[in-house]
């Protein structure tokens, strides 16, 4: 007898009906970059679509993100100075946390994620101070908390830690707790690479380090096992989602991730997993819509629970139309 599995592929409808994974608006988390100063809406070269906008000129994007019904919003920073420990990121009248004062007032219903971290708002472009010549993790991990708490103050809903210093989950925990924000919850970027495919996102936000690289801080892109290790660590610490960054090459390691952890797993399609997509799309050399959809949907069928995505304008109006 032949084994005929292409009965349940004759039809659309059939096929909607065995359908193991969809991808949804709920699914999305949208990334924005607000820049300090007046008048700044630049659409940033190496990622088509996306801008850098000033807080008198995002009401626009926000409302498009609402009218889609995205749930959430990842806010990045970039300040109008820069120093060598980053100070910007827990000044409390920061760029940072004047948007989320802003959105909570006037888009109440969007949750709002803050980037945690310093490469935008350091000098020399790494995610902490430097003391000879690299990162200093537990200097680092001070400044951190104090960032922490800035953002709470200003109401963020969620806070998100990106520069994969070791402790950074139970410094962030504790700091929270003991000022009272212990519902605050902590999105953790669990598990990131050092990856080549974060180029235009240091255009995007200004972070390109000015020496060396974040090796020494970022995980290895050959290493697999490392993954489970750095998840958890964040996991015991207290991080109430665990992330995977790159998502598209890395779909085996959010696979792990959702075999092995009880607790919501999310992905960051990063800037260049975006950029490749536009620039074929442009080209003409793939089907731009259905290469990003498919390639979206491989993220959840790993196991991905939320995706951080540019595309997300994109996706929500192909979703609402179908």
């Amino acid at each position: 007898m032949i084994n005929r599995t292409r009965r349940l592929r004759k039809t659309e409808n059939i096929r909607r009906l065995v359908r193991e994974n969809k991808l949804t608006i709920d699914d999305l988390i949208y990334p924005l970059f607000i820049e300090e100063g007046e008048n700044i809406e630049t659409e940033i070269k190496s990622m088509p679509g996306i801008k850098r906008f000033s807080l008198d000129k995002i009401s626009t994007e926000l409302d498009e993100v609402t009218a889609l019904d995205i749930p959430a919003v990842l806010l990045f920073g970039i300040p109008s100075k820069k120093d060598d420990t980053g100070t910007e990121t827990w000044n409390d009248d920061g760029i940072v946390q004047k948007a989320i004062r802003f959105i909570k007032k006037n888009y109440p219903k969007l949750y709002v994620i803050t980037d945690v971290c310093f490469c935008e708002y350091t000098s020399h472009g790494h995610c902490g101070v430097i003391h000879n010549n690299d990162v200093d993790n537990d200097a680092t991990l001070v400044n951190l908390a104090k960032q922490t708490i800035s953002h709470a103050k200003a109401g963020a809903d969620m806070v998100a830690p990106s520069g994969m210093m070791d402790g950074t989950i139970i410094t962030m925990r504790e700091a929270l707790d003991n000022t009272g924000y212990y519902d605050l919850p902590i999105m953790g970027y669990s598990v990131k690479y050092s990856s080549a495919f974060y180029g235009p996102f240091r255009d995007a936000a200004d972070s390109a380090p000015t020496f060396g690289d974040r090796k020494t801080y970022q995980m290895d892109p050959a290493n697999r096992d490392e993954g489970m290790r750095e998840a958890t660590f964040d996991d015991v610490e207290g991080a109430d989602i665990l992330m995977v960054k790159p998502a598209l090459s890395y779909l085996d390691i959010i696979r792990d991730l959702k075999n092995n952890f009880d607790r919501p797993i999310a992905c960051y399609n990063v800037s260049g997993e975006y950029a490749m997509i536009k620039a074929a799309g442009e080209k003409g050399w793939i089907d731009e819509e259905r290469v990003m959809m498919e390639s979206l949907l491989s993220m959840k069928r790993a196991g991905a629970d939320i995706i951080i995505t540019y595309f997300a304008k994109e996706v929500a109006k192909i979703l609402k139309r179908d």
